[in-house]
């Protein structure tokens, strides 16, 4: 399958961030959605946008929430397109925003970058670097990191073999598609996909991997709250 044969053709694509917020961070040992917990002083999220924000190429950040959240409500203080459309599931929070983002006036052609609102570290220099390897790609890509550790199968609490680390590489957000070729790749592969990449691999396509740093990991356990902090407090 060609991707270019699921596209629109337009002279001009557009680039436009869609950041699913919906999650409970059942992981993360917080009160609330981890997403809203304070690091650096401010909401994880609130770091989140501002990369974004910093990026003059993003045409609109759309961010999905969950039914009934209102946290944004509370805290009217971002540019952003907030809808309370997030599902289930990742797959289908991104689905649902997809949809969103058609309504307010994006073209299958367009460019959209998925990106997990606890990936706070994110930066804009990491963004454009995304949009600058993969705007005149035919398929897209994703940030990612080359893996460091080794890593082992699991069998009853003991190893029961090693995997050769060598072509291994640790997928990270932003992930950029085409929003018609996206949409198409989500609905073949069903809300089991834990992100877009996987979805888009299902069609036959390979997506472009752009080297990113260690830091822009995903605020996931209870430990990596303090790491957050480390970093953002290096960066001022």
């Amino acid at each position: 399958m060609n991707a270019k044969d699921m596209n629109d053709s337009a002279p001009t694509p557009r680039y436009f961030a869609l950041i699913p917020c919906a999650g409970n961070g059942s992981r993360a040992g917080t009160s609330g959605p981890k997403q809203y917990e304070r690091v650096g002083g401010q909401p994880m999220v609130w770091h989140t946008l501002s990369a974004f924000a910093g990026v003059k190429r993003i045409a609109r950040t759309l961010v999905v929430v969950a039914p009934g959240d209102g946290f944004f409500e509370r805290n009217p203080t971002t540019s952003a397109l907030v809808v309370p459309c997030g599902g289930t599931t990742r797959a289908a929070s991104v689905a649902n925003g997809l949809r969103e983002l058609r309504r307010a006036g994006a073209v299958d052609s367009d460019w959209v970058l998925v990106h997990d609102a606890a990936r706070c570290l994110i930066t804009p220099q990491l963004v454009d670097r995304l949009i600058d390897r993969c705007s005149e790609d035919e398929v897209g890509g994703l940030l990612a990191y080359p893996l460091a550790d080794t890593l082992k199968i699991g069998e009853a609490g003991r190893v029961a073999g090693t995997v050769d680390r060598g072509d291994k590489w640790q997928a990270q957000t932003p992930q950029m598609f085409r929003l018609g070729l996206l949409r198409q790749a989500l609905e073949a592969a069903g809300d089991g996909i834990t992100d877009e990449s996987s979805a888009i691999e299902a069609l036959g396509l390979k997506p472009l991997l752009v080297e990113a740093g260690g830091h822009n990991f995903k605020v996931t356990y209870p430990e990596d709250f303090a790491m957050a902090e480390a970093v953002l407090r290096g960066r001022r």
